[in-house]
């Protein structure tokens, strides 16, 4: 690592002694995480009603917002503006509930596989137990039968409303404000939203470099930057100069705890 990397504006306020403890520190924390994961398939409804036929089977990642609920457990999306044109029916197979964002504008990302939507099969090939009458209008159409859910905003709504959040698992897409550290960075709020930028901490150092400006996906929990929690949770201490730098800077705002990373 070179002294120009570590000496960026955050690490010279801590000190070069501090900055020691702190690296080494959270560089202990787990290391089973893998960072710069291969890019998922990424697709759009427009493209998965359009093109079935070549979708039919396979895995996708789509991200979108959602339209409405549907059952117990099923609900819309669209890319199209305003919810125009056809929307796609994302079947939740994860065996996890999954609440719907309550802001239209807070989109969702969604991991499963592309099938028409003949409700018997699905039913017995994924263990579920669908109510018929509320599909009746997708019926033979293409669906998504999800393994994985999760909310996917942006960083600005994080910042800007964090308590929705807290605690929950996020895909967060944004482009690399400022690299604090080997596994400290922040994300760019976008100044659409109008809230602060996102701190990120990776649970490990990445296998490949993360560059400023880049744009990334990461998928991890939000929480409320605790110093407290975060070392009692990871096993891990901070030296007490650093401890009082972070909270004074970072206390109590939203930190998104990675676990993956994947260049977008």
């Amino acid at each position: 690592m070179n002294n120009n990397y570590q000496r960026g504006n955050f690490l010279q306020a801590l000190g070069q002694a501090g900055v020691l403890v702190f690296l080494v520190a959270i560089a202990l924390v787990v290391r089973s995480c893998s960072f710069f994961e291969a890019k998922p398939t990424i697709a759009n409804t427009s493209e998965i009603a359009e093109n079935t036929d070549e979708f039919i089977g396979n895995s996708v990642t789509i991200k979108s917002r959602v339209v409405q609920k549907i059952g117990s457990s099923s609900f819309t999306v669209s890319d199209a503006r305003f919810f125009r044109g056809e929307p796609l029916v994302v079947v939740n197979a994860s065996g996890v509930p999954f609440n719907l964002p309550s802001d239209q504008n807070i989109k969702v990302q969604v991991t499963g596989q592309v099938r028409n939507l003949v409700i018997p099969k699905i039913e017995q090939e994924f263990n579920l137990n669908m109510q018929d009458e509320y599909y009746k209008d997708y019926i033979n159409k293409p669906a998504i039968v999800a393994r994985y859910i999760v909310l996917a905003p942006q960083p600005g709504q994080i910042t800007q409303r964090p308590e929705q959040y807290y605690r929950r698992q996020v895909t967060v897409t944004g482009k690399v404000e400022n690299i604090r550290s080997p596994v400290l960075l922040t994300l760019d709020e976008n100044q659409l939203f109008g809230g602060q930028d996102l701190l990120v901490l990776l649970k490990a150092p990445p296998k490949v470099a993360i560059n400023q400006d880049q744009t990334v996906s990461i998928t991890g929990e939000v929480r409320p930057f605790v110093i407290a929690e975060i070392e009692k949770e990871y096993n891990f201490t901070w030296d007490l100069n650093v401890k009082r730098k972070l909270e004074a800077e970072y206390g109590n705002r939203p930190i998104l705890v990675a676990e993956t990373v994947y260049p977008s």
